[in-house]
């Protein structure tokens, strides 16, 4: 009878029901690893994609045989995705593809400690950087050369991240390189945080500290159109720059103890109480002048309250919260929930940009980019409408609904079998669709291209199933038998 009801059901209802068993799915792992680290690594690290026929990878700004990306997805998500899967399994193949990943972000290091978008090892377009490696041999002068780290993205923050996993693992304990890189990187970027908690987009080295620590303010008026100004340097929070930070800062805490990233961190959400703007409008902006006015980035960045980096903000002050215990964090939520309340549009949306005091949403229009009221005719690179925010702000909610101790509690995972085996149960699916999306090669695709993305994706999704089988031992073979 049950092999008659297997029959009847359709094939999505069993691969919700099934359990795949956990040595296939280490081996569908280490495949996908093997092909990523023999076909596609470049010096040990990965591009965004890659062209069927390998024969370019793709970055946001290039095709190239030699090129990397630092930002997700490349080096640094496979990177991370290949430390979890070693944490999970034990296999000594992805300690060493993630160790590759991290040697190759050494040696694309800036002489500014940090990381621009992507790196070309083709000696032409290398020679184009001021890398740290050549401070160290000598070349001390930038000249004309691209020194700049960047924040934007999840770029530098995310290659630090990466190396700090790295060097935290036992393995890694006596990698001098890889510890002198991790501290020159970190150091810049402590270097880089302003006398107001807050960073710049981007940075070739220490900030100037006389800078005014004030509270965000309207401008008295403010260009309708496009200025053309070096914002770089501007405080910014653009697409969660400064959440990431905090996220990097309070995982150094964590693993070594040091009191100056706990510091770090908590200025950063002391800045952020300081950027909260005036009545009417108790959100964030994207970018702040060092006068704290909110002011133009590029062409379709106007001087706004944000609909989505004050809801990235909000995330990041409830995290200080629940790290620190200190509730000025909490403090200015309740104002920025009731502008997020006024501020819906009637579709159930928000916009990106809100006129500043008049709450109006801003919309550009296509190929001129003339700023209006209108969202009729919006450009398509870019979200200029959000229809995510309300499932966001719910789970912000909800968040803020349970104690902190419970927050903490549930950070450190389960704790006994029943706990992981009930982990793995609740990822078997992802796991199992991992294995069946899976080509002959190992490898993931997207259209018509090998994505780092989908690689990431599956390959954290597998080692979260891998590890709850695991530490769930007898619990999770009681529940693959039923």
């Amino acid at each position: 009878m049950k092999t008659l009801l297997c029959l009847l059901l359709p094939l999505s209802a069993l691969a919700a029901d099934s359990l795949p068993d956990p040595a296939e799915v280490t081996a569908g792992m280490k495949k996908a690893a093997a092909f990523y680290t023999e076909k596609l690594a470049v010096h040990g690290g990965y591009a965004s994609a890659w062209k069927k026929d390998l024969s370019a990878g793709v970055t946001e700004h290039k095709e190239s045989k030699t090129v990397i990306s630092i930002q997700p997805h490349g080096t640094t998500s496979v990177g991370h995705a290949l430390v979890k899967a070693y944490e999970a399994t034990g296999e000594k193949q992805f300690l060493e593809a993630a160790k590759a990943a991290g040697k190759a972000l050494i040696e694309c290091q800036l002489a500014s400690g940090g990381w621009d978008s992507d790196f070309d090892f083709a000696d032409e377009q290398a020679k184009r950087y001021h890398l740290r490696k050549d401070v160290l041999a000598g070349d001390k002068e930038t000249g004309k050369r691209r020194n700049s780290s960047t924040l934007d993205d999840n770029k530098t923050q995310s290659a630090l991240l990466l190396l700090l996993e790295l060097a935290h693992l036992p393995e890694c304990k006596d990698d001098a390189e890889l510890h002198t890189a991790l501290k020159a990187g970190m150091d810049s970027l402590l270097g880089a945080q302003y006398p107001n908690g807050a960073w710049p987009q981007q940075y070739s080295g220490p900030v100037d500290a006389s800078l005014p620590v004030m509270k965000a303010a309207y401008p008295k008026d403010w260009p309708r159109t496009f200025p053309k100004e070096d914002y770089k340097g501007y405080y910014t929070l653009n697409d969660g720059n400064m959440m990431k930070i905090v996220q990097l800062l309070l995982r150094a805490h964590e693993l070594t103890k040091e009191e100056k990233y706990m510091s770090a961190a908590k200025k950063a959400g002391d800045f952020f109480i300081l950027a909260q703007m005036p009545e009417p409008q108790t959100a964030w902006a994207q970018q702040y002048n060092h006068q704290m006015e909110p002011v133009w980035a590029r062409k379709f960045e106007p001087p706004c309250v944000s609909g989505g980096e004050s809801l990235s903000t909000m995330k990041t002050l409830q995290e200080l919260y629940v790290v620190t215990g200190e509730e000025k964090y909490m403090k200015p939520l309740a104002a920025a929930f009731a502008w997020y309340a006024k501020s819906e549009l009637p579709d159930g949306q928000y916009a990106r940009f809100y006129e500043l005091k008049t709450n109006k949403p801003l919309y550009f229009v296509k190929d001129t980019y003339e700023l209006v009221y209108d969202d009729s005719n919006l450009p398509t690179h870019y979200g200029f409408k959000l229809d995510w925010v309300n499932k966001d702000l719910e789970a912000l909610r909800n968040q803020m609904d349970r104690s902190r101790e419970e927050l903490l509690a549930k950070r450190g995972g389960p704790t006994d079998d029943k706990g992981w085996a009930s982990r793995a149960k609740g990822a078997g699916s992802k796991a199992q669709q991992a294995l069946k999306s899976q080509t002959a090669d190992g490898i993931w695709m997207k259209g018509d291209e090998i994505d780092a993305g989908e690689f990431v994706k599956h390959m954290n999704a597998m080692a979260y199933y891998v590890e709850g089988a695991s530490k769930g031992g007898d619990a999770f073979a009681k529940l693959r038998a039923k």
